[in-house]
C-alpha cells in the first residue's frame, strides 16, 4: 500500500452541517460551528471529514440543489471560513473530503436559468430536454422523490428529466462541454487543497441512447450504471482525480457488484472506491422502502458476504450504516432502549472489522437513537413529506399512524436532528430556535457525558479507528462468513498469512451458545463490548449475552 492509498487504513467522519454545529443563533449549522469541534475529531482519531454540500444552494434538497459550484452557502458561512477549516483540520492531521453533485443542478443554476424557456441558449444542451408525446411526458419513469420525473417548460413545450425533485434538473453527460464544466469545478476544490471528492449518485450520469416507458413505471433500468459511465469516469479521474491525488467515493445507486468491481478496480482509473446500498434494503419489505418492516438478517449476512468476498482483490467498498439518508443504526437494527450502548458498540465492530474504508456520520460515534417524531409537522425532509402526501392524501394507502410509524423507521430526518453536544438548552447545538427538532433524550445522550466516560461508545469507536492502523489483517485479510444460516450470530473470519480474526457477533436479545475454532500459536481478544471479557482467554465454547461482539486475534 502506497502513501497515495492512506484510505486503505483510514476511518472518515461525515459532517452534514446543517446539523453538525451553529457557531450563532441562526438555528442551523455552519463551518465555524465545524472548526470549533475538530478537537474532538482529533480526539476520536478519524483521518478525514466528509463534508456534504455547503456549496450555495436553494436548499430544496438541503444542499444537493447546487446553484453554484464555485461558492459557500451564506447559510454556512464564507469562502475565507472554508479556507479557515481546510488550514485548522491540516494541521491536525484531518482531511477533508468535499461533496460533488454532478449528475444534476439545481434549477436557479445560471445554466438552466439560460435554458429556460431558450431553446437557443448555450446552456440548453447542458439538460435533457425531450418532446411530449400524446401530449404527455416523454415517458412513465418515476422521480426518485415520488412522481413523475419529467417537468414540463411551458414557453418551449418540452420537458427536462430530473431523476429527484423538479428543482434538480439532470445534467446532459453527452456533452462533452458539460465535461468540462465537471472538470474545471473539481479542479478548482482540488486546488485548494481538498484531499478527495464524494461524488453523489455518480453512476447515474450516463443516461440511455432512446428513452422509452418502463413496465413497471420505474425507469431505474435505463439509466443506473448507464452505457458510458465507466468511460465518463475514466475521463474525469485521467483529467483531475489522478493529476491531485484525489481519494473519491463514488455513491452507487441499485447498483451491481460487477459493475462496482471496475468502479473501483485496483488500477485506479476509475474511483477509490463505492459505496452500495444494499444492506440497508434488508428491512424494505418486498423490496419497498415505505413500509415498516423488520430486518430480514439473514439476507443482511447474505449481501455483507457477496460483497466481502466479490470486492476482496478487485475493488474497495466504503462501510456504513449511517448517513445523512439512513435512519440511525442503533434505532433500526439495535435496541435503543436498555441495551443501546451495547447495541451501538456491538454494529460498530460488525461493519469495522470488515475489509473497506469506514464512514462513521455524526453522532453515530456516541450512539445517537431516531428521534421518535409523533407529527408529520415535525419532519423537514422533502421525501418524507412528498410520501407521506402521496400514501395517505393521495392514495390513501396508509392512515395517519400507519405513515408516521413507516417515517418513524424510514425517514432521513431519522439522522438529520442535530448533534447532541451537551445537556444544556438545544443539547448545545445552537443558541437559537434549531431548524429541526432535537431528539429529546439528549440529557442522557451527548458528546460530552460521552468523553467523560471511559467505556462509553465514544472510545469504543476510538478503539475501532486504532485497530485498523495496527492490524493488517483488517485491511488485508480474506472474508468468510463462519455462521450464514444462524438466526442470531454474525460471526466471520478475516485471514491473511500471518493472522486470523474472528469477529462473532449477537443481534438479538438472548442469550446464545457459540462455538469457535481457536486454532494456533497464540490467540487473545482485541475487542468486546462487555467489560469483564478482556481479562479472561478465549474460550472455544462460551455464551453471548445480549448485543454482545467479541473479537478474537489467533496468531497462525
Amino acid at each position: 500500500m502506497t502513501n497515495s492509498e492512506w484510505w486503505r487504513t483510514a476511518t472518515i467522519y461525515q459532517i452534514y452541517p446543517k446539523s453538525f454545529c451553529d457557531s450563532s443563533d441562526k438555528g442551523t449549522g455552519d463551518i465555524q460551528g465545524v472548526i470549533s469541534k475538530l478537537d474532538y475529531l482529533q480526539k476520536l482519531g478519524v483521518d478525514a471529514i466528509w463534508l456534504t454540500p455547503v456549496y450555495q444552494s436553494p436548499m430544496i434538497d438541503n444542499g444537493y440543489d447546487i446553484a453554484d459550484y464555485y461558492s459557500i452557502n451564506p447559510d454556512f458561512g464564507t469562502m475565507a471560513d472554508f479556507d479557515n477549516l481546510l488550514e485548522q483540520a491540516k494541521s491536525r492531521g484531518i482531511r477533508i473530503i468535499m461533496d460533488i453533485v454532478v449528475n444534476h443542478t439545481s434549477t436557479e443554476h445560471h445554466w438552466f436559468q439560460s435554458a429556460l424557456g431558450n431553446k437557443e441558449s448555450e446552456f440548453r444542451d447542458y439538460y435533457i430536454w425531450k418532446d411530449p408525446i400524446d401530449g404527455k411526458a416523454p415517458t412513465n419513469w418515476q422521480s426518485k422523490f415520488g412522481g413523475n420525473a419529467w417537468a414540463l417548460d411551458e414557453a418551449t413545450n418540452q420537458y427536462y428529466l430530473h431523476l429527484f425533485a423538479k428543482e434538480q434538473a439532470d445534467l446532459n453527460w453527452e456533452n462533452p462541454k458539460v465535461r468540462q464544466e465537471v472538470k474545471e469545478i473539481i479542479s478548482f476544490w482540488a486546488e485548494k487543497g481538498v484531499d478527495g471528492f464524494r461524488l453523489d449518485v455518480i453512476n447515474l450520469i450516463s443516461k440511455p441512447n432512446e428513452f422509452i416507458n418502463d413496465e413497471s413505471g420505474d425507469g431505474r433500468r435505463f439509466y443506473t450504471d448507464g452505457p458510458k459511465v465507466h468511460q465518463y469516469l475514466q475521463e474525469i479521474s485521467d483529467a483531475v482525480f489522478q493529476k491531485y491525488g484525489s481519494v473519491t467515493v463514488g455513491e452507487m445507486s441499485s447498483t451491481t457488484l460487477e459493475h462496482c468491481q471496475q468502479y473501483s478496480a485496483q488500477d485506479g482509473k476509475e474511483l477509490s472506491m463505492v459505496f452500495n446500498f444494499h444492506h440497508l434494503k434488508a428491512d424494505y419489505k418486498n423490496g419497498e422502502k415505505w413500509t415498516k418492516a423488520p430486518f430480514d438478517f439473514l439476507s443482511l449476512k447474505s449481501i455483507f458476504n457477496h460483497w466481502q468476498t466479490g470486492l476482496n482483490g478487485k475493488g474497495w467498498g466504503a462501510l456504513f450504516w449511517c448517513n445523512h439518508d439512513q435512519p440511525r443504526v442503533v434505532s433500526r437494527l439495535g435496541h435503543d432502549g436498555e441495551y443501546r450502548e451495547l447495541s451501538a458498540k456491538m454494529l460498530a465492530s460488525s461493519i469495522h472489522m470488515m475489509q473497506g474504508t469506514p464512514y462513521i456520520y455524526q453522532g453515530e460515534e456516541i450512539g445517537m437513537t431516531n428521534p421518535h417524531y409523533t407529527s408529520i409537522d415535525q419532519y423537514r425532509d422533502l421525501e418524507s413529506t412528498n410520501m407521506y402526501d402521496i400514501m395517505v392524501n393521495q392514495d390513501k394507502s396508509v392512515s395517519n399512524d400507519e405513515m408516521l410509524e413507516i417515517l418513524d423507521q424510514k425517514s432521513r430526518d431519522n439522522s438529520r436532528t442535530p448533534m447532541q453536544w451537551n445537556d444544556s438548552d438545544n443539547a448545545g447545538f445552537t443558541q437559537g430556535k434549531p431548524w429541526l427538532s432535537i431528539a429529546t433524550n439528549y440529557k442522557s445522550i451527548n458528546a460530552e457525558k460521552a468523553v467523560s466516560d471511559s467505556s462509553s461508545v465514544f472510545y469504543f469507536y476510538q478503539k475501532l479507528i486504532q485497530l485498523r492502523k495496527r492490524l493488517d489483517v483488517i485491511t488485508t485479510g480474506d472474508y468468510r462468513d463462519l455462521m450464514p444460516d444462524h438466526k442470531s450470530l454474525f460471526c466471520y473470519q478475516r485471514e491473511n498469512t500471518t493472522h486470523r480474526l474472528i469477529a462473532v457477533h449477537n443481534f438479538y436479545g438472548n442469550d446464545v451458545p457459540v462455538t469457535l475454532d481457536l486454532t494456533g500459536k497464540q490467540s487473545e481478544y482485541i475487542l468486546a463490548n462487555y467489560d469483564d471479557v478482556g481479562s479472561t482467554p478465549p474460550q472455544e465454547n462460551g455464551m453471548l449475552r445480549p448485543y454482545e461482539c467479541r473479537v478474537v486475534l489467533i496468531q497462525k
